[in-house]
Order: C-alpha cells, then structure tokens, then sequence
C-alpha cells in the first residue's frame, strides 16, 4: 500500500485539484498540484485556534461556513466582514497545515482515497509546494529528536514532577502553559486542544520538559533491555582549574611492638620510644597528620625547613549579587550551547 508521501508526490506531478483523504487521520486539500490546507485529526482546526486565541467567536465560524461557495470562501467572508485581517489568515492558515502537514505525514499507511474538485471551506489562503512540505516534515523530525531522541512522553499523560532536580528552572512561555494546563491525564494532543495551540509544538515543548527533568517519565517494563529509554544527560560541570592532589601515603607497616588494640610505648620524657621528644604519636593511615603541641605545623614537616608550595588553586569570589549570578547563567548557557 502507497504511503501518503509517495500519493502526494504523484498528485503533485498531475496537478490535481481536490482533496486526498487519509482514512480517519485527516485529509490533504491540493489546487493545482500545491497543498492549500491540510487537517488531521491530531491537531487543532483553523478555526479551533482562532476561537481558542479569541479572535473570532464560534457563531462567526459558522456563519462562515454555511454561507461559503466558490464564488465567495469562508475565509474571504470572514475578512471581509472585518471578523480577522487578511494577514491574521494566512498567518493562521499557515501554522495549522504545517501542524496537520507533519502529523499526516507521521501517521501509518492507511487506504487513501482522492476526491476531484473537493476543496475546504475557508478556500485556498496559501499555497505549499509539496516538495517543501516533505523538507519541513523532515526538519521538524529532526527537531523532535534533538530534543528527546524518543517517542515514550508523544502519546502518554503529561505529569509535572512535585519536586524538580534543580534551583532555578528557565520556561518558554509555551512550556509554562504546558505544565500549568497538565492535569496527569491529558496527552500532548489533548493539551493542544485545549490550550488552542498548534500540537507539534505542544509535543516539541513536552520533549524538552522532559529532557530537562521536569515530568515523570514512564517506568521501564519488567524484563526490558537496558538503554530503552534514553538517559538523561547529566549537567556539565565546568572544568577544574588544577587536578586534585593525592593525599600523602600512610606508612605500609606498622611501628614494631603495636597491635591493633596495643598503645606506643613510651620515652619516659613523655615521647613515643620510636621518636624524638615532644613528638607527637604516630597518625593512623588515613588521618590528617596531628599538629605537634604549640609549634601550630603539621608533624611531618621540618621545623626549620621552608613549608612546600601549596598548588596555586584560583577560586572566584563569591557574590550574592543578582547581577552577576544571572551574568553566570547566561554564560553557562553560552558555553553549553557551543558544546
């Protein structure tokens, strides 16, 4: 069975006018060969977005509607009347056939069925070449998968997580609707509709809550194969300014006449029998080194000999001001962004 791709490639050619019908997915509507609107059944209509956004009221859509011909389409009606701007329109009409575009182009083969002379009731707003339509599907695929190389959040309920694994989180305005408008039972499709907003990029913005942490994702099926679901990549972390020193080894045997539970014999001036006088004891193997009583240096070095060069470590001054952290912040973001 041909794919919608190829069945529209071949309309494209015949110049066909009229509509292909993809079962009950949606349909594709062609003037000359060039795609004029397109619906599907996974995305907000025209008119879902103009009544959702406020622009028109649903009595004005259907007033349209019934009164629209080929002498006069419901969309010149509409502009006519002083309801939308004629830019407002095609503006409109643009993002709902991209939306329906990659939706269709998405779904399964199904049987198709074109229809000669079929056309939608708004009438041709904007024309899409098909060889175009085909390149911004793939794009926004991309798109997709650069965000979340994976399709478990596409179809499952949004679920905003109570606590995020973050101090300060950045949203789009798009993302803040998404997790305001999610009630742990919508899908992406069905936030669409409800917010009145084009589902690809409802879709597009869940992903990438997704990626940053900020919904729950499914949990792996029992018996499933490690690395079904892409890992979340970890925060960089900026880089060092000189590697960790090691710390000093501990001596690989003990002094003779210990044990584990047996005490150091000592000098009768006070001093361990194995050191010099005033000497404090012997450290255990991973203690930092007892200073020696009133001299404030470590036991292990020289009293009269130079301390050693400590490793030049350069820490930047810490500052509570709101000025400089969002200063941090965008460079952090610059930094990842070229990464």
């Amino acid at each position: 069975m041909p794919n919608a791709e190829s069945v529209l490639c071949g309309l494209a050619d015949e110049r066909a006018t009229g509509a292909l019908r993809l079962g009950k997915a949606g349909a594709f509507y062609l003037t000359g060969g060039r795609v004029t609107y397109a619906e599907s059944s996974c995305c907000p209509r025209v008119e879902d977005l103009l009544v959702a956004g406020g622009r028109i009221s649903v009595q004005a859509v259907r007033q349209a509607r019934q009164a629209s011909s080929e002498e006069r389409w419901g969309g010149d009606l509409l502009v006519d009347r002083g309801v939308l701007t004629r830019g407002e329109l095609e503006f409109c009409v643009l993002s709902a056939v991209l939306d329906a575009a990659f939706f269709l182009l998405e779904s399964p083969a199904s049987r198709s069925r074109f229809r000669p002379d079929d056309r939608h009731w708004l009438g041709p707003q904007w024309y899409f070449d098909v060889a175009g339509l085909l390149r911004e599907h793939g794009r926004r695929r991309a798109q997709l998968d650069q965000a979340w190389p994976s399709a478990e959040l596409d179809t499952l309920p949004v679920v905003p997580l109570a606590r995020i694994p973050a101090q300060q989180v950045m949203l789009t305005s798009l993302q803040w609707e998404v997790l305001v408008g999610a009630d742990c039972a919508a899908t992406p499709v069905d936030l669409a509709r409800k917010l009145g907003r084009p589902a690809y990029s409802v879709l597009l913005a869940v992903r990438q809550l997704g990626a940053a942490g900020l919904l729950r994702r499914p949990e792996p099926a029992p018996g499933a194969p490690s690395g079904t679901s892409p890992p979340v990549p970890p925060p960089k972390a900026p880089p060092e300014a000189v590697p960790p020193t090691a710390p000093p080894e501990a001596p690989s045997e003990a002094p003779s006449g210990t044990g584990p539970g047996a005490a150091p014999a000592e000098h009768p001036s006070g001093a361990p029998a194995d050191g010099p006088p005033g000497a404090a004891p012997e450290a255990p193997p991973g203690t930092l080194p007892r200073r020696a009583g009133g001299t404030g240096r470590a036991r292990d070095l020289p009293e009269d000999g130079p301390a050693p060069p400590r490793p030049a470590v350069w820490i930047p001054a810490a500052t509570g001001d709101p000025t400089d952290v969002n200063l941090l912040i965008r460079l952090r973001n610059a930094l990842e962004a070229l990464a």
